[in-house]
Formats: structure tokens, sequence, C-alpha cells
């Protein structure tokens, strides 16, 4: 897998040494959106609000244009689908993630549970069990999930 995710950015986000996308975060990009479809997919709907939750999120996040991003969903469909467990993601943002990092990725998390307008007992499941492995302690994992629901406006 990780032979796949390197080819990806090799020959589409790879840019001269001095490219915003030449950071070495971009492999992490993929784990990111494979946790993000993990979510979307939890409740086993492609909700259109969630699809759409995390295309935004990724762009935003990573600053990758509308194909990019539209590549990487489609990449790491593929790779969550084919995952065995999420070791291989979460081992990847726990080497290079600091601790806010992995707070806000529990967000993103939780604005895909929340963008359909409500959390399914299955994305809840998911993401807690992520928050575990990514060492997110439970109180920095309420006030992610806080601020998501604030953010979505859901009660």
């Amino acid at each position: 897998m990780i032979s796949t995710i390197r080819k990806f950015f090799d020959q589409n986000l790879a840019g001269d040494g001095n490219s915003a996308k030449a950071r070495p975060e971009h492999r992490l990009q993929l784990a990111t959106a494979a946790m993000l479809i993990e979510v979307m997919s939890a409740d086993d709907k492609w909700e259109f609000a969630e699809k759409e939750a995390v295309v935004t999120l990724l762009r935003d996040r990573f600053g990758l244009g509308d194909t990019e991003t539209r590549e990487l969903v489609d990449l790491a469909k593929t790779e969550a689908d084919n995952a065995t467990d999420h070791y291989q993601f979460t081992s990847l943002i726990n080497r290079s993630f600091s601790r806010d990092e992995k707070i806000t990725l529990i967000e993103h998390l939780w604005v895909i549970a929340f963008a359909d307008g409500h959390v399914d007992k299955y994305e809840d499941s998911a993401i807690r069990k992520l928050a575990e492995l990514l060492y997110v302690d439970h109180k920095d994992f309420v006030i992610a999930k806080h601020r998501a629901r604030s953010a979505a406006n859901v009660r």
C-alpha cells in the first residue's frame, strides 16, 4: 500500500523542492483521507453530504485542486476497502502528527459523521476506535465532538 501512496504523490502531487506540495506530509494525506472514508462508510451508506464534507475537508486541509482531491478520495476508498486494519493509517499519523493535529483530525472525523444531520452508532464507534489508536485523550475526543457538532448546528 505504501508504494501505491508514493506512486500517487510522485505522479500527481510532487512538485519541485520549493513547492508546498513537496512537503513530507503528503504521504499522510492518503492516511487521513482513508480515515475520513472509514467514518463515512461505517454505516454502509455513502451520503452525498458526507462525501462533500470529505472532499471539502481534504481540499481545504491540504490545499489540493479539485482533480487531485477526487483522485485522493478514490485512492483512499480503494485503500480503506483493502485494508485489513487501521494500523497502516494510524501508525503514519502517530509518527507524523502532533497532538493538536491528531485532535483536529478527530474533529474532522466528527464533521463527516455530523454531515448528514445525525451520527450513526457505527460512525461513533469508528471514531472512538480511531481516537484510541491515535492516543487522543477522552477529554480531547469529547471537545472535538462538541466543536464539530456546533459547527454542524446539530443537537
